[in-house]
């Protein structure tokens, strides 16, 4: 039997007539965001869909400051470099369609969109559909305007190339340092007559000075592929295959993750192939026995508190992904990256 003084008491405490009532602070902020102060929640699947459901800033690119933002929430519809197969120019779109992610970060104890201001600004605009070349300077140009009014990106494309415009913009003043979660080094040379491709963004970056090879580390590598990645070793970076995280063991994983990555600015992109194909089929190039989604989550959780200045999510192709898995992965993902951002400006 309940004892009654205690039920009184619960009654007392939880009154039906405020149902989304929170004593915690930081759950305060969550509701905040959540609900109206009528108590009515907006409808997930009705009104224009945004990435992570932030506020649309169309007008904040045009803008000197860039709307006042701390992190620009950008949609990169570009996949003129895939190898494979394409159709990851509908990532942004598929993941923008994702409901009811957040507004709480269960694991690290915090509301992001309560802690900065963020906005989905819109997709980079490109002057050609056509060119490859011409697209990457867009999407650098559109990037460096964001990082001048001190704001940090955090992109869903797109293929993998979009992330070397992304990273000479934000390592244009100094080198960033990576992480880089993916099923590829993605660090291979020119193929078939163009250095630009989404197998080799970070070889780009890297020559260009913009990206340190000797901060950078690269998580989940596996597939047939590792005679185009010498690069990777070559220069300094640290590469851990999928089978060595389950050797490792991800508590370790995350310890030379952060050594490598330093108190320096660190850059997060993520490819969904690094993800195992059983939970990411939607995308270009899948490789079997890659991560599961949780340990790619307590794989970003483990860098909080870093220096993140930026952060993509990549390579959602919905076409193949007819349980729209894919692109619930790329959004939570996302979130993850949000997090931290919102942890580093902590």
């Amino acid at each position: 039997m309940i004892d009654p003084a205690k039920l009184a008491a619960w009654r007392e405490r939880f009154p039906n007539d405020r149902p989304h009532q929170t004593e915690d602070a930081g759950f305060r902020k969550a509701a905040a965001l959540a609900f109206r102060e009528d108590g009515r929640r907006s409808l997930p699947y009705s009104g224009i869909a945004t990435l992570l459901g932030t506020p649309y800033r169309p007008e904040a690119p045009e803008q000197a400051d860039f709307g006042g933002l701390d992190v620009a929430l950008i949609g990169v519809p570009m996949d003129l470099g895939v190898t494979n197969r394409a159709g990851s120019r509908l990532g942004p779109r598929a993941i923008r369609n994702v409901e009811r992610i957040g507004p709480w970060h269960t694991a690290l104890k915090l509301a992001p969109l309560a802690e900065l201001s963020a906005a989905d600004v819109g997709d980079v605009p490109f002057r050609s559909r056509f060119s490859l070349a011409e697209s990457l300077e867009d999407i650098e140009a559109f990037v460096a305007r964001a990082v001048a009014a001190g704001v940090r990106p955090l992109s869903a494309g797109g293929d993998h190339s979009i992330s070397y415009p992304i990273l000479r913009a934000v390592g244009r003043a100094r080198p960033v340092g990576m992480v880089h979660i993916d099923a590829h080094c993605d660090t291979s040379g020119v193929y078939e007559g163009s250095r630009f491709h989404h197998g080799g963004p970070f070889r780009q970056a890297v020559l260009d000075g913009v990206l340190d090879p000797a901060r950078s580390i690269q998580i989940g590598i596996r597939g047939g592929g590792e005679y185009l990645w010498e690069f990777s070793t070559a220069t300094g970076m640290t590469v851990i295959h999928a089978e060595e995280v389950d050797a490792l063991g991800m508590d370790a994983v995350i310890a030379r993750a952060r050594a490598v990555a330093g108190d320096g600015p660190v850059y997060v992109s993520f490819d969904v192939d690094g993800i195992d194909p059983a939970f990411t089929p939607g995308t270009g190039t899948p490789e079997v026995g890659g991560l599961t989604p949780r340990e790619a989550q307590r794989l970003l959780r483990g860098l909080a508190g870093l220096d993140i200045v930026g952060g993509d999510v990549v390579e959602v192709a919905p076409q193949y992904d007819a349980t729209t898995v894919t692109a619930q992965v790329g959004a939570q993902m996302m979130f993850e990256i949000l997090a931290l951002l919102a942890l580093a400006r902590r």
